[in-house]
């Protein structure tokens, strides 16, 4: 492609309290092979407490084409529809604060967009961790077994997708599709499936690279998955052609568990059933740690075998919390 025809792209990161993470973050869009007359950056930070703001000011000074501004809500949605709402340029992609994008990131991002012709482009999410732990939830983010159908976090070919991991889109696509604010977890993944609904196309392509620093303790992870899945259930109310089998394995997973055990303080069939359930399920856990494991650390099989059920049940439980949520809201209505 010749230098002249590189559109403008504008990135927009979110961020609040990352200190540990934005610098790295931001030095990789520093080092983007693209043009940097035709790249502007903005940053919108939500309130932070520590020195992200003064890490961020610090990269935009050297720079013309980078700004820092505030994010009074705190939240990403609000950050990232204000930058949509401001960018200069004819496409635009989302940043978490979180990432670190490969040099060729946003190159092989606009190629992509122009190639498939879709309205939305991402790369795969490859996730690493600071941490013995961290390592492992990052194995197993990125494996059928953790999360399913979620292709997007493991595809090697560039694919169809329901979603991906900080989209890129022509900058009218984001204007006609912002992101609901209301929703606090799940908002892009809420965007895609209106997207979606509206007969766009997401194509995931490996070109497109980036890392995710993921959690790095167990109780965060924990946290995580179930507030992934209690706004999870919002998602799927409001949009139920999106629904796929592996949004709701982990509610069943949960609720079958507890029904079995349930009628099993009364009935030997039922607490056979729910016996048996948790023998397949944790030969298939064990199954997949093994499979899974880092081959230069051993001892990651374990932390895999404790890792995995909480993803599952984890998120299968915020699904419950969202229902439940979801019912008293109905009942009030009705009432």
């Amino acid at each position: 492609m010749d230098l002249l025809d590189w559109p403008s792209v504008t990135l927009v990161v979110a961020m609040r309290n990352e200190v540990s993470n934005i610098e790295r973050c931001l030095a990789s869009l520093a080092a983007q092979d693209y043009p940097s007359d035709r790249l502007e950056i903005l940053v919108y930070d939500g309130e932070s407490t520590d020195s992200s703001v003064a890490i961020a000011e610090e990269f935009a000074a050297e720079r013309p084409r980078w700004a820092v501004r505030p994010n009074r809500r705190r939240i990403q949605a609000a950050a990232w529809n204000e930058g949509i709402e401001a960018a200069s340029g004819e496409i635009v992609g989302i940043v978490s604060g979180h990432s670190e994008l490969g040099p060729a990131y946003v190159r092989s991002a606009v190629e992509a967009l122009r190639r498939t012709g879709a309205d939305m482009v991402g790369g795969p999410v490859r996730a690493i961790g600071d941490t013995p732990v961290g390592e492992a939830v990052a194995i197993a983010v990125s494996t059928p077994f953790g999360v399913g159908g979620a292709r997007h976090r493991y595809l090697t070919e560039p694919a169809v997708v329901d979603t991906v991991f900080m989209g890129i889109c022509r900058r009218e696509t984001w204007l006609r599709f912002p992101f609901d604010e209301a929703m606090v977890r799940n908002q892009d993944d809420e965007m895609s499936y209106r997207l979606l609904d509206a007969g766009g196309t997401i194509v995931c392509d490996p070109a497109i690279q980036s890392t995710y620093r993921n959690r790095s303790t167990l109780a965060g992870l924990w946290y995580q998955y179930f507030d992934y899945g209690r706004w999870k259930v919002r998602v799927l109310q409001a949009h139920p052609r999106q629904m796929r089998l592996r949004h709701l394995a982990p509610l069943g997973l949960v609720s079958t568990l507890a029904v079995g055990g349930g009628l099993g303080l009364i009935s030997p069939v039922a607490r056979r059933a729910a016996l048996l359930e948790l023998g397949l399920y944790a030969t298939a856990t064990l199954a997949a740690a093994a499979r899974y494991k880092d081959r230069r650390r051993p001892s990651s099989a374990l932390r895999l075998a404790l890792i995995y059920p909480i993803l599952h049940v984890a998120y299968g439980l915020g699904m419950v919390a969202g229902l439940m949520r979801l019912g008293a809201v109905a009942f009030r209505a009705n009432t």
